[in-house]
């Protein structure tokens, strides 16, 4: 009995953790999109309540087939509670989200900061309603992928599937005015809090969301690749590919203060991050 109830927190536990994994993946490029927080400043009590109608709707038509959760809902009733934890999901998502990056603001009114929150909940939660068809593979693809790959080849994959998958995320959002903005307001306590968070989220999409090839990853031999060491060089590859991609598009330069392009790195490496471990589950 003590391990059944052990297995289903275990469960519920990769359940969630896919849930929040799915809304970060589909919602990202939105967190960086200062259009959608000035929205959220002037979206009415009716149309908030709008919006969270159709992001209920799209998790229940998502849950029929999809959902965030491994075992699919059989019936009516599951379909729509779940669909109710996968807003929940959402909302929390997008409010961690948004505090970190300190978007959030109490003087801007209760109004404003539940206008942004809701605005945001939208594509939060169609990547919660999608999590489970997010490069999901199946077993007999697993056992596939571990006995094509070599440690050495693993390695060199999973770095490149990293900076692929991070610059086609930032390259979207490093041109981009957001990431001055959102730098400017941030302290060193709360890049901390960014650089702990990237980390984390990295962590839990490809080691604890249950998506394709956890098992072989966690087995693999090699440089690198142990989930802590391939966490921490995937951030390390982030990084880089942000610091490449802002000087590229000249948001910073060679002249520019050292705080400046730390700030800037640590703001953009979020996403990126989130695209790499994207990229790795891929490969």
């Amino acid at each position: 009995m003590v391990r059944i109830k052990v297995q289903d927190w275990q469960t519920e536990f990769s359940d969630l953790m896919r849930g929040i994994a799915g809304a970060f993946m589909f919602g990202a490029p939105f967190l960086y999109t200062m259009e959608v927080w000035w929205k959220g400043n002037f979206t009415s009590p009716p149309r908030m309540m709008l919006i969270l109608g159709m992001a209920y709707l799209a998790l229940v038509l998502l849950n029929i087939k999809g959902g965030f959760r491994a075992e699919q809902p059989r019936t009516r009733t599951q379909i729509l509670v779940e669909s109710a934890e996968g807003l929940a999901i959402a909302l929390f998502s997008a409010t961690l989200s948004l505090t970190l990056l300190d978007i959030l603001h109490v003087e801007t009114g209760i109004d404003a900061i539940m206008g942004r929150l809701i605005t945001l909940s939208l594509p939060f939660a169609i990547g919660v309603g999608i999590a489970n068809n997010l490069l999901l593979k199946t077993d007999d693809e697993e056992a596939d992928s571990a006995q094509r790959k070599h440690p050495l080849r693993s390695t060199l994959s999973d770095a490149g599937a990293a900076l692929l998958g991070a610059i086609i995320i930032g390259s979207t959002i490093a041109p981009t005015d957001e990431i001055p903005l959102i730098s400017s307001s941030l302290d060193p306590t709360r890049l901390l809090l960014l650089m702990a968070s990237s980390l984390l989220l990295s962590y839990i999409i490809v080691f604890e969301a249950n998506f394709g090839a956890q098992r072989q990853r966690r087995a693999q031999s090699g440089l690198f690749q142990s989930p802590l060491s391939e966490t921490v060089a995937a951030y390390l590859i982030a990084l880089a590919a942000s610091a490449l991609m802002l000087w590229l598009f000249q948001v910073v330069r060679v002249g520019d203060p050292i705080n400046q392009w730390v700030s800037y790195i640590i703001v953009l490496a979020l996403p990126c991050t989130i695209g790499g471990a994207a990229g790795r589950l891929a490969v």
